[in-house]
């Protein structure tokens, strides 16, 4: 395994993280708990999680209980010992609403310190290694908002702090406000990024990039367009449905030429796009969230993927990405 530092941090980290969102709703515990295990054999000490992770998407058949059952399957995995808890750099999130009354949601001081040690307690664990906040809540001041995470981790109950799904200068408010009261800010933000889904690289990667904040790319694989979706259309293997499939036909041309040129690389297109993002200035890990044991064992072999200047030119031309802003649309 690969290993780097989060963002400025000192915190080492696995180059791949494991997401652990479909445990609950599409994976049941066991396997869960023995994908976990098996990330652990590969030397990937990086999970993510999230408070509201574990209910049962709409239309979806799954074994989903609620929000917070993911984060109990992850915290019964640690009960089990054997330095689960030691070895991995546990990361969890807070924002969404956890039940229909007021203050059950967001970033309010009351909601941060009830929704940390719920989370805790589903955890099965005293410390959250990477607390983030899942979403900008622009109701909340920031003074507010730090102030609650400066309590927390004065009292050991989270270490670092990360934000996924920010604007870029949502980044700058946070880490300005950060800067103001002496503490360290963001070392994290976990945004949509991917060879179809480039538009973080206009502001939130250059913000990054300034602020020493690492990238924790979710949905590298865009939910399996970049994953050899049109060979395993031929094969019988997937077929996708609602909107997935409109983006399939939408963006077909340039798939079809994307799986031809993984092909004369001689990888997989889901080894491909791992490592394009692998290669990615800011980026930390991309985050990988395995319905089934095979899907992680194929996410690891990106590690081995080189791609030159050439081939990063021609996924570039394949997929289009964008310049920083301004320049991008002025000079």
């Amino acid at each position: 395994m690969q290993f780097t530092q989060l963002g400025r941090s000192g915190l080492s980290v696995s180059r791949l993280c494991l997401g652990t969102m479909n445990f609950g709703p599409l994976t049941n515990e066991t396997d869960s708990h023995k994908i976990m295990d098996s990330a652990h054999g590969y030397g990937i000490n990086f999970f993510d999680t999230a408070n509201v992770y574990g209910l049962r998407s709409a239309g979806v058949s799954g074994l989903g209980e609620g929000v917070g059952h993911t984060e109990s399957i992850v915290g019964r995995w640690f009960a089990q010992g054997g330095g689960r808890r030691e070895r991995t750099v546990l990361a969890t999130k807070v924002y969404g609403a956890m039940g229909e009354w007021p203050n059950e949601g967001r970033l309010s001081a009351l909601n941060i310190r009830r929704a940390l040690d719920a989370s805790l307690t589903r955890l099965q664990t005293d410390y959250i290694d990477l607390y983030q906040f899942h979403h900008v809540d622009r109701a909340t001041p920031w003074d507010e908002i730090w102030q609650a995470i400066d309590v927390a981790v004065t009292a050991g109950k989270i270490l670092y702090v990360g934000s996924s799904n920010f604007a870029g200068w949502h980044i700058a408010q946070a880490q300005a406000a950060a800067a103001q009261r002496g503490t360290f800010g963001l070392v994290s933000e976990q945004p949509i990024y991917n060879l179809l889904t480039r538009e973080i690289e206009l502001e939130v990667l250059p913000a990054a990039q300034h602020y020493g904040v690492g990238l924790l790319p979710w949905s590298p694989l865009q939910s399996g367009l970049l994953g050899g979706v049109l060979r395993k259309e031929r094969e019988g293997r997937r077929r996708l449905e609602g909107r997935a499939a409109q983006s399939l036909e939408a963006r077909r041309p340039q798939i079809e030429a994307y799986e031809d040129f993984a092909a004369e690389l001689g990888h997989e297109p889901g080894d491909v796009a791992l490592a394009w993002l692998l290669h990615q200035p800011a980026v930390t890990a991309p985050i990988v969230g395995p319905r089934i044991q095979q899907q992680l064992d194929d996410a690891v072999r990106a590690l081995d993927v080189h791609l030159d200047e050439k081939a990063l030119a021609r996924l570039d031309e394949i997929f289009p990405g964008y310049r920083t802003a301004p320049e991008h649309f002025a000079w």
